[in-house]
């Protein structure tokens, strides 16, 4: 019968497991901190949240709506749905201008257009079409960086 295999200590191994996981929370840590950041001096990244019909029939408020913001374009997805409304920032002005033009059943052009703002730490928009009027206030969505490196 062979000898037993000796047990390792957790030495420099334990010592490297320790030191990743304190990087990880302290990644963690920094977008937490950057989502306090305003939203006029950092705005890139992804918003969400939910359209708020103010006059006509607005079938996107039933879901959760997002803005992604790059740095030279911008994307919005109303209700998180199919259509994608795209477009561009307008630095000085601090305006995010995004749109799309689709042929309804009479192969008439329908706009769909949103706008949005720097607001505080938030982002404030206007969503419209030719049958719907909305509003939204756009937050960061929290990091949940620490429970995907984990697998939750």
């Amino acid at each position: 019968m062979p000898p037993p295999i000796p047990r390792r200590r957790a030495g420099r191994s334990g010592a490297l497991a320790l030191g990743v996981a304190l990087s990880i929370l302290s990644s963690a840590g920094i977008s937490t901190a950057r989502a306090a950041a305003s939203a006029a001096d950092d705005p890139i990244g992804i918003w969400t949240g939910t359209l708020v019909a103010d006059r006509g029939i607005c079938p996107e408020t039933r879901a959760p709506s997002t803005l992604q913001i790059g740095t030279r374009r911008i994307a919005f997805t109303p209700a998180d749905g199919s259509q994608t409304l795209r477009g561009t920032r307008d630095g000085p002005q601090g305006i995010f201008h995004a749109q799309l033009v689709l042929s309804d059943m009479n192969h008439k052009p329908f706009p769909m257009v949103f706008e949005a703002r720097p607001s505080g730490d938030t982002m404030s928009g206007t969503y419209g079409t030719p049958r719907c009027r909305a509003h939204v206030v756009m937050t960061r969505p929290g990091s949940n960086a620490l429970s995907h490196f984990l697998g939750h």
